[in-house]
C-alpha cells in the first residue's frame, strides 16, 4: 500500500517562478542533493535531510536559463544552458557562473538528460540528440534537423536499458502525437504515430513512462481527466517504418475534465502513478497516488494552496511547487498486492524487505527506496535474487499469454495481449492467434460474466483468423448482440455461412436506434447521403438526357397516378436516409459479404416483413450489391411483400426503375451495330494522310 507523508518546505525562500513554474528539478550525484532551477537566472543545490541550500548559482542580468541544470555523474560536474545556445560547465567550488567554461552552440537546446551510468545527452529544439563529450570536441558542429516543420517537443525521457541508453521524445503538430525512439547502442531512431483511441475530443497535459525488458510504457493525462497507456516496443519489427501505435484507457477520470489549473503526472513504479490535479471542478487541488494494476486510488493529500502543475519524483520524494515555495512529500510504498490495493494487507514481515524485493529493477539505474538500502542482508538479498532470477528458464511470450487468458483479468489479459501483438512475429503466430482465442472462448462458455471484446477485436484485426477457426466467436457476439464485433467479423472473415449472414442482418435492423447511436461502429462505409441528393437535384434542375432517354418521359401512366398522390410531408422525408448512419454502415456490411444464392434463399424468407422494406430503402454507394439483394429478397418473399401497403410505393418504385433500365439497354443496343459499322470503316481506311476530314452518315 502507497503512502505520502507529512509534507515540508525545502525552503522558506520564495523561489523565482514564472508562470509555467519551475524550469525542473533534477537529481545531484549525492543521494539526498538535488539541483533546482527556477525560471530566471538562479540555480540552487539543495539538501532535502537538511532542508537547506548547499550552493546557490546565477547568470549575469539580461541573460536567461532556458532548460534545467543537471550533474554529469561520471565528473560530479553541473551543466545547464542559457538564451538557448550558451552552455556552461561548473563545479561546488565554483562561485560566478560568468567565469565557469563556457560552450556556444549552433542550435537551440531543448533539454540535458542525465542519469547514472552514462554521460549526458544533449536534446535539440529540432530532434537531434548529441553525447556531451562529442559535442563539447566541436561546439559549433552542424546540427542536423530530425522533426518536420512546425513540429514541437513536447515532452522527453531517458532511461537505460539493458545497459545501453534509451531516449524517448513526444512531438506535437496540429493537434497530432508522435513518439521518437533512440537506441544508443544501434543508432535507430524509430518514429510512431500515437493514434488517438476513446479521447478523440481532449488534449494531452502530460507525460510519464516506464520501462521493463521489453516495451516503454508511456502514459499521459488528458483534458479528459483520463489516463491513457501506449505501450512501445524496444525492439521494433521494422525500425524504419513509420509505425502508429493506439493508446488505451488506462484510469477513468482521476482529475476533474475542466481542471482550471494545470495538470501533471509522474510514474512512481511499473504499478503506481502520482497524479497533480483537482479530482472535481470546483475542489481544490490534490495530490493523489493510483494503483494501475489494481485500478485502486491509494491515498491522496490535499494542497489548499495550489501548485504549479508540475510534478517530479526521485527515490522516496516528491517535489512540487505549493503556492509559490518548493514543497517535499515523502512517499513510501509496499508490496504490491490486491490485499494492498485495497488496504488490507497485514504487515507479518519487515517493512523494509518488501520495499526491496519489489522495487528491486535490474533495467533502470533508480528505484523506489532501493537507493537507501545500504545494510549487507539487502546486498545478500539481491545477490540472492539475481542467482534465482538468472537460473530460472524464460518463458516464450506466447506460452505466458496462453497461461495470462486462463485466469486473469479481462484488462490484465487486454494489456498482455496488446504486448504479444506487438512483438516481431514469430513462425507459431498464427497458431498462438488461434489457440488465443479459442481460449478466450471457451472461457467465456464457462464464464457468462467474462467477455474480453477488446482482447478479441484486437485479435480478429490480425488477420489471421477465419470464421471456420474460430466459429463459436461470431455465436457468442450474436448472443451478445454485440454489433460492433460481428460488423469486424463480416469485415474480415471470408467464409461465413449464409445462416450467419442473415443472423447478422436480423440482429442489425431489429436493434434501436437509440441503441445503435451509443454503439462504436466503424462508419468508413456510410454514404454522405446529403451530397447525393444535392447531386440528384442538380441533375433535375439541368434536365440533361442520358443515353437517349429521358426517365421524365415514362409512360407508366397508373404508376404517376399512385405517386403523385403521395403527402408533401412524405416528399420531403424521401430526401433523406430512412435509417441511422450506425445502421447503414451494419447493413453495408451485410452487402459485401460473400454468399451463394442457392444457400441464402432459405434463410431471407425468415427475416421479418417489417424490415424488408427498411433493407430496400437502404440508401448505398454500392448499387450493384444493393440490387443483387433487392433481388433475392424479393425472390424469397415477394407474396409478402406485394401484400404489404406500406410496400407499394417501392414496388412502384423498383417497377419504374427497371422499365428505365430497360429502355436505356434498348438504346443502346440501337447504336451497337452503328457502332460496329464505324470500327469496320476504320480498319478499311489505315491508310490517311496527316489531316483529313471525313463526314459519316447514321441512318
Amino acid at each position: 500500500m502507497a503512502a505520502l507523508e507529512e509534507e515540508f518546505t525545502l525552503s522558506s525562500v520564495v523561489l523565482s517562478a514564472g508562470p509555467e513554474g519551475l524550469l525542473g528539478v533534477e537529481q545531484s550525484d549525492k543521494t539526498d542533493q538535488f539541483l533546482v532551477t527556477d525560471s530566471g537566472r538562479t540555480v540552487i543545490l539543495y539538501k532535502v535531510s537538511d532542508q537547506k541550500p548547499l550552493g546557490s548559482w546565477s547568470v549575469k542580468q539580461g541573460q536567461i536559463i532556458t532548460c534545467p541544470a543537471v550533474c554529469n555523474f561520471q565528473t560530479g560536474e553541473y551543466v545547464v544552458v542559457h538564451d538557448n545556445k550558451v552552455l556552461r560547465i561548473w563545479n561546488n567550488e565554483d562561485v560566478n557562473l560568468d567565469k565557469v567554461f563556457k560552450a556556444t552552440l549552433s542550435a537551440e537546446v531543448y533539454r540535458i538528460l542525465s542519469v547514472q551510468g552514462t554521460e549526458p545527452l544533449v536534446l535539440f529544439k529540432e530532434g537531434a540528440v548529441r553525447g556531451l563529450e562529442a559535442l563539447l570536441a566541436d561546439p559549433q558542429q552542424k546540427i542536423e534537423t530530425v522533426i518536420s516543420d512546425e513540429e514541437v517537443i513536447k515532452w522527453t525521457k531517458f532511461f537505460i536499458v539493458f545497459r545501453h541508453p534509451v531516449l524517448i521524445f513526444i512531438t506535437e503538430k496540429h493537434g497530432n502525437y508522435f513518439a521518437y525512439v533512440q537506441m544508443f547502442n544501434s543508432r535507430i531512431l524509430t518514429k510512431y504515430t500515437l493514434l488517438l483511441g476513446q479521447e478523440e475530443n481532449s488534449v494531452t497535459e502530460s507525460f510519464t513512462a516506464s520501462v521493463d525488458r521489453k516495451f516503454i510504457s508511456l502514459m499521459s493525462l488528458s483534458s479528459d481527466g483520463c489516463i491513457y497507456e501506449t505501450l512501445i516496443p524496444i525492439r521494433p519489427a521494422d525500425p524504419e517504418k513509420n509505425q502508429s501505435l493506439v493508446k488505451s484507457l488506462l484510469l477513468k477520470a482521476v482529475v476533474s475534465g475542466n481542471a482550471r489549473n494545470g495538470v501533471a503526472l509522474t510514474a512512481l513504479d511499473q504499478d503506481h502513478v502520482a497524479v497533480l490535479g483537482s479530482p472535481l471542478a470546483a475542489s481544490k487541488e490534490c495530490l493523489s497516488v493510483w494503483n494501475i494494476k489494481f485500478q485502486t486510488l491509494q491515498t491522496s493529500k490535499e494542497l489548499p494552496q495550489g501548485t504549479s502543475g508540475q510534478l517530479w519524483y526521485y527515490g522516496e520524494h516528491l517535489f512540487m511547487l505549493h503556492g509559490k515555495s518548493l514543497t517535499v512529500i515523502p512517499y513510501k510504498c509496499e508490496v504490491s498486492s490486491l490485499a494492498g490495493a485495497l488496504g488490507k494487507l497485514k504487515h507479518s514481515q519487515d517493512p523494509g524487505t518488501h520495499v526491496v524485493s519489489h522495487f528491486v529493477n535490474w533495467e533502470t539505474p533508480q528505484g523506489c527506496g532501493l537507493g537507501f538500502q545500504n545494510s549487507e542482508q539487502s546486498r545478500r538479498i539481491l545477490r540472492r535474487r539475481k542467482i534465482e532470477v538468472s537460473l530460472q528458464p524464460e518463458v516464450p511470450p506466447s506460452k505466458q499469454l496462453l497461461s495470462t487468458i486462463m485466469k486473469d483479468s479481462e484488462k490484465h489479459i487486454e494489456v498482455e495481449v496488446r504486448k504479444f501483438l506487438a512483438l516481431k512475429q514469430t513462425p507459431d503466430f498464427h497458431t498462438v492467434i488461434g489457440d488465443t482465442v479459442t481460449g478466450l472462448l471457451e472461457r467465456c462458455k464457462a464464464e457468462p460474466s467474462f467477455y474480453p471484446r477488446n482482447c478479441l477485436m484486437q485479435l480478429i484485426q490480425t488477420h489471421v483468423l477465419s470464421y471456420s477457426l474460430c466459429p463459436d466467436l461470431m455465436e457468442i457476439a450474436l448472443k451478445k448482440k454485440d454489433v460492433q464485433l460481428l460488423q469486424l467479423c463480416l469485415q474480415q472473415f471470408p467464409d461465413i455461412p449464409e445462416s450467419v449472414t442473415c443472423a447478422c442482418l436480423k440482429i442489425f435492423l431489429s436493434i434501436g436506434d437509440d441503441s445503435l447511436q451509443e454503439t462504436d461502429v466503424s462508419m468508413e462505409s456510410v454514404f454522405d447521403y446529403s451530397n447525393s441528393v444535392h447531386d440528384e437535384k442538380m441533375e433535375e434542375q439541368t434536365e440533361i438526357l442520358q443515353n437517349g432517354f429521358n426517365p421524365e418521359e415514362d409512360k407508366c401512366n397508373n404508376c404517376d397516378q399512385e405517386l403523385n398522390k403521395k403527402p408533401q410531408d412524405e416528399t420531403k422525408e424521401s430526401t433523406s436516409c430512412p435509417v441511422v448512419q450506425q445502421r447503414a454502415a451494419l447493413l453495408n456490411a451485410i452487402l459485401h459479404s460473400a454468399y451463394s444464392e442457392t444457400f441464402l434463399l432459405p434463410h431471407l424468407k425468415d427475416i421479418p416483413a417489417q424490415h424488408i422494406t427498411t433493407y430496400f430503402s437502404h440508401n448505398c454507394l454500392f448499387m450493384d450489391f444493393i440490387m443483387d439483394w433487392i433481388c433475392l429478397l424479393l425472390d424469397a418473399n415477394f407474396t409478402v411483400v406485394v401484400m404489404m401497403p406500406e410496400a407499394k410505393r417501392l414496388l412502384i418504385n423498383l417497377y419504374k426503375l427497371v422499365k428505365s433500365q430497360i429502355s436505356v439497354y434498348s438504346e443502346l443496343n440501337k447504336i451497337e451495330v452503328s457502332f460496329r459499322e464505324l470500327q469496320k470503316l476504320n480498319q478499311e481506311k489505315n491508310n490517311r494522310g496527316l489531316y483529313s476530314i471525313e463526314v459519316l452518315e447514321l441512318f
